[in-house]
């Protein structure tokens, strides 16, 4: 049975959860759509709709902030779990979205257009900002005091920490020296293919230097637990701003298949990341901790007056290029909904645009 009994209040919890790209909302509102459009007749009947309003969703998706999801099958049908939709609030909601002609679509996409001009503020901070007035605590905070993009602040930490080790790299012109120990020219030679596309070596080499570099994994899903970055010299890195238990903290290091791993925490949480990966027996595969005060303090470094031409500028073009790349822009949002009138349809009485309420700064800043 459903945790709450009232549809309306289910689908703002889906919505008031959901990341700015927003795939569970979009996968209820075009289920909707195609059943006030009479292409699903009874919205209780969930395998009538539960796989293909995954393409219905990837369509909006794709158009709206130029991706789908990637997440699992599993975390992609728990939409339509009882504690999110379940077919029998979804089918109330179809017949209230029916009467009103599409009015609860029209509500969902508004509050997916509201959650966009959050991110939009955030963005014109991060392009118009001077380099020398810019601030990663400012930053962090505008993400954490906004309730509309708290849910999507993980991705703000984790780009900002990939912005700043990419420009400190490069700066202290770091280089990475490959070496074949083995002197055997049989082996060499029977594994000439191997070392020439899988180590880059040619035929008549055994040590290439590349210089150091650091590559973001990608976009993942919410409960990811994974790697947020790796480097092509050693250490892989985890960025957290999670609530850390034992299991939690096993399972972080248990997915990293790393011998060195770089945790990135709120500096609050530095003692106790110390004491878990002690009691788990996971602390050898730990090379360092950083917290965020180490990454303010070198982002002011960077960005001071005897660096700012040198790395200040780059890294801040590195930090627009990764915003720009994970969080939609919107630039489709208005003509989406002109084409299905949403911004004509009245919505059903007393649904009023939810402003999500706000909470402190988390400690540690």
């Amino acid at each position: 049975m459903p945790e709450i009994d009232n549809p309306k209040v289910a689908l703002d919890k889906v919505i008031n959860k959901s990341r700015v790209h927003f795939y569970k909302p979009f996968q209820i509102a075009e289920t909707l759509h195609q059943h006030r459009m009479g292409r699903v007749m009874d919205l209780t009947q969930i395998e009538d709709y539960r796989n293909i309003s995954k393409r219905w969703r990837d369509d909006v998706s794709k158009r709206l902030v130029g991706r789908v999801s990637t997440s699992s099958a599993r975390f992609q049908d728990n939409v339509f779990d009882d504690n999110a939709m379940p077919p029998i609030f979804l089918a109330k909601l179809g017949l209230l979205n029916v009467a009103t002609k599409g009015g609860v679509e029209a509500y969902i996409y508004r509050r997916f257009a509201q959650k966009l001009d959050k991110v939009d503020a955030i963005r014109q901070y991060i392009m118009m900002v001077d380099p020398s007035a810019f601030s990663l605590v400012e930053l962090v905070h505008r993400m954490v005091q906004d309730p509309g993009l708290r849910r999507s602040v993980d991705k703000i930490y984790e780009i900002t920490v990939y912005a700043l080790f990419s420009t400190i790299v490069r700066a202290l012109e770091v280089t990475v020296t490959l070496h074949v120990g083995n002197p055997d020219l049989g082996v060499l030679k029977d594994f000439e293919k191997f070392m020439h596309t899988i180590l880059g070596l040619a035929s008549d080499q055994t040590q290439i230097t590349v210089p150091a570099a650091l590559y973001r994994v990608g976009v993942t899903n919410a409960a990811d637990r994974g790697l947020d970055m790796w480097s092509n010299f050693g250490p892989a890195v985890q960025v957290k701003h999670l609530t850390l238990t034992p299991d939690l903290m096993g399972e972080i290091v248990d997915s990293v298949r790393a011998d060195r791993i770089v945790i990135v925490c709120l500096g609050a949480e530095k003692e106790l990341v110390v004491t878990l990966l002690q009691q788990v027996d996971y602390i050898d595969k730990v090379q360092g901790i950083i917290t965020m005060e180490d990454l303010d303090q070198w982002y002011n470094i960077c960005l001071s007056d005897k660096y700012q031409d040198k790395l200040g500028k780059q890294l801040l073009l590195d930090l627009r290029r990764e915003f720009e790349d994970e969080f939609p822009a919107g630039t489709q949002i208005n003509p989406f909904m002109t084409e299905r009138n949403y911004l004509k349809i009245e919505l059903p009485r007393g649904w009023n645009m939810t402003q999500e309420t706000s909470r402190p700064i988390p400690r540690g800043w």
